[in-house]
C-alpha cells in the first residue's frame, strides 16, 4: 500500500501544562522520534489545521507548545487528555546538532521562539559534555508572558541563562521569572555585547523568534565577528501542506516547509518577504 502523506493519525492528549494565559503544553501519545526543529500539521476534524512547531519528544511521546490564537487554537485549547488531536508529520529540515559538538553553543529566542529549540536544549542538558559552553538568550514581552519557567530554572544550573522582558507588567517585578537566572528589562539584543566569546571560531549560534527579533540579533553576532555561516534560524511561516505544493510558504523559490523551517543565516539573509 502506498502511504498518504496528507493523511493524519491520532494522538491522545497524555497531559497538558498551562505555560501563560494563551499558551498550553500539550503531551502527545506518539511513536514517532522527529529531528530537532521539525513542525507537524496539527488538525481539529470540522475545524482546520495548522503547523506547530514539535518543543520537545521522547520515546512514545512528543510535546507541543501551543498559543491560542486562532479558529484551530482556540478548538484545541478546550481539549482535556484522553482527548485525541489529529497530526501529520513530522516535516521539514531541523538543526545539525553534531555541528554545535565542542563549541561554544549560543541560544537566543524570543517569545514562543523559545518552543522550537526547547528540545536542542534539553538534549545538551542531559548531555553537556557535548559542549565546550552554553549561553541561553531568552525575550519576553512581559513577566507574563516567559515561557517554560520551570526549564529556565533547570537550565540554568548547568548553563548560563538571561531573561529579559520589554516591559514590566502590573505587578512591577520580575520575581516570577526563573530565579536562577539573569533578569533583565530591554530587548533581547541588549544581552549580546554581555556575552563573552573566549574564540570567534568554536562560536555557533540559534536564533528563533519573530522575523524583526531574528533580524537585529543576528546583525549584533555580525557585528561582534561572526561569521553568518556559523548561525542558524528557524522560520515561522503558514506551512498549510508541509509537502511544498500548496505555496503558501515560498519565498521566492524556496519553499520554507521542504528546505526550512530551520536555514543557515548564508541561506536565511537571503529570503526576503
Amino acid at each position: 500500500m502506498v502511504k498518504n502523506n496528507y493523511a493524519p493519525f491520532r494522538a491522545k492528549i497524555l497531559e497538558k501544562y498551562q505555560q501563560t494565559e494563551l499558551d498550553w503544553t500539550y503531551r502527545l501519545e506518539c511513536p514517532i522520534k522527529p529531528i530537532f526543529g521539525q513542525f507537524m500539521e496539527v488538525s481539529l476534524p470540522g475545524v482546520g489545521e495548522c503547523p506547530i512547531s514539535i518543543s520537545d519528544f521522547g520515546d512514545g511521546y512528543l510535546e507541543m507548545t501551543i498559543r491560542r490564537v486562532g479558529k484551530v487554537t482556540e478548538g484545541i485549547d478546550k481539549l482535556a487528555p484522553g482527548d485525541v488531536l489529529f497530526l501529520r508529520g513530522p516535516y521539514g529540515n531541523g538543526f545539525p546538532l553534531e555541528t554545535f559538538y565542542g563549541k561554544h553553543l549560543i541560544v537566543a529566542a524570543g517569545g514562543t521562539g523559545l518552543a522550537p529549540v526547547k528540545s536542542v536544549i534539553n538534549h545538551f542538558y542531559a548531555h553537556p559534555e557535548l559542549l565546550k559552553q552554553c549561553d541561553i538568550l531568552t525575550g519576553f514581552k512581559t513577566p507574563r508572558d516567559v515561557l517554560f519557567k520551570g526549564d529556565l530554572e533547570k537550565w540554568a544550573q548547568t548553563f548560563r541563562v538571561e531573561v529579559t522582558v520589554d516591559k514590566l507588567d502590573e505587578s512591577g517585578n520580575l520575581e516570577v521569572i526563573a530565579n536562577s537566572c539573569t533578569r533583565k528589562t530591554g530587548l533581547i539584543t541588549s544581552l549580546i555585547p554581555d556575552v563573552r566569546l573566549s574564540s570567534l571560531e568554536d562560536v555557533r549560534v540559534i536564533i528563533v523568534g519573530p522575523p524583526v527579533m531574528m533580524k537585529f540579533t543576528a546583525q549584533e553576532f555580525l557585528c561582534r565577528g561572526l561569521e553568518k555561516e556559523n548561525i542558524w534560524v528557524s522560520f515561522e511561516r503558514k506551512m498549510s501542506c508541509g509537502l511544498g505544493k500548496c505555496g503558501h510558504c515560498k519565498i521566492d523559490e524556496t519553499y520554507v516547509c521542504l528546505e526550512g523551517p530551520v536555514f543557515n543565516f548564508a541561506k536565511a539573509q537571503t529570503l526576503l518577504d
